[in-house]
C-alpha cells in the first residue's frame, strides 16, 4: 500500500500505478464550470431572462461574502480553542491517552516518534470538525512519516521501507483515515444550516455521526486487510 506523494499519481496497496494528473484535473474543472456560465449565459439571452441572470450574480456574490465572513468567525473560535488546548497540554496529554488507538492503525510507528504527536492533534480536529485545524497537523504527520522511511532507507531496513518518492502504509492508512473522518461535531454543516436559516442547525449530529462512523470503520478494516495481504506477499 503505497501513495505518490510528491508527484502525480497514486501507488495501490498491490503496487499499481493509478496516474491522477491533477493538472488534467483542474483544467477539467474549469472547461466543465466555464462551460456551465456559458450554457447559462446563453440560455438567459435565448429566453430573454438576462436581467435574471444579473440579479443571481449579485446575490450570489452578496451571499458568499456574508457565508465567508459567517466561516471566517467559526473557524477563528475552533481553530483558537484547539491552539488554546495545544499550549495548555492538552493534546500531549490526549496523545498519551490515544496510544493505544495509533499502535493499532499504525504498528510499525515508534511509540516516541514525532508523528504520533501530529496525527494524533490531526485525528482530535477530525472528529471535532476542524478540517482547518486538522490540516496544518496532517501535513505536519505527512512530513514527520517521510522522514521516518527516509531513516529506515538509510538503516537499511529493505523490509519496511519503500522507494523514495513513494509514501509507506503508515502514510497511506493516515489519507484514508483523513478521507473518511469520524466527526462528532459536524462544525461546517451546522455553520452552513445556520446560515441559511435552519430551524434545528444541529440536528444533522446523529446521522453525521453514523454516517462517518461507519465510513471510518469501513477504511479501517480495508487498511488491515490490505496490509495483512501485503505483508504475506
Amino acid at each position: 500500500m503505497s501513495v505518490n506523494v510528491l508527484g502525480i499519481g497514486i501507488i495501490g496497496f498491490d503496487g499499481h500505478i493509478y496516474e491522477a494528473m491533477n493538472k488534467t484535473g483542474d483544467e477539467m474543472l474549469n472547461i466543465l464550470w466555464s462551460g456551465m456560465i456559458i450554457a447559462g449565459i446563453l440560455y438567459s439571452v435565448v429566453t430573454g431572462n438576462v436581467s435574471d441572470i444579473s440579479n443571481a450574480a449579485l446575490d450570489s456574490s452578496k451571499e458568499a461574502t456574508t457565508l465567508c465572513i459567517t466561516m471566517l468567525g467559526v473557524m477563528a473560535f475552533w481553530c483558537g480553542l484547539m491552539q488554546i488546548a495545544e499550549d495548555a497540554g492538552l493534546v500531549e496529554k490526549m496523545s498519551g491517552k490515544m496510544q493505544p488507538v495509533i499502535h493499532f492503525l499504525f504498528p510499525q510507528l515508534p511509540k516516541n516518534h514525532p508523528a504520533n504527536k501530529y496525527i494524533t492533534t490531526n485525528i482530535i480536529a477530525n472528529i471535532l470538525g476542524l478540517g482547518w485545524a486538522a490540516t496544518p497537523a496532517g501535513l505536519q504527520a505527512m512530513e514527520a512519516l517521510g522522514e521516518l522511511e527516509e531513516e529506515r532507507r538509510e538503516t537499511g531496513n529493505g523490509k519496511r521501507a519503500v522507494p523514495k518518492g513513494v509514501a509507506s502504509n503508515e502514510m497511506c492508512t493516515f489519507l484514508i483515515l483523513n478521507i473518511s473522518s469520524l466527526q462528532l461535531i459536524p462544525v461546517n454543516i451546522i455553520a452552513y444550516r445556520t446560515q441559511y436559516g435552519s430551524v434545528n442547525p444541529a440536528a444533522i449530529v446523529g446521522p453525521a455521526i453514523v454516517a462517518t462512523a461507519v465510513s471510518t470503520g469501513v477504511a479501517v478494516l480495508y487498511c488491515k486487510v490490505k496490509n495483512r495481504k501485503r505483508g504475506r506477499s
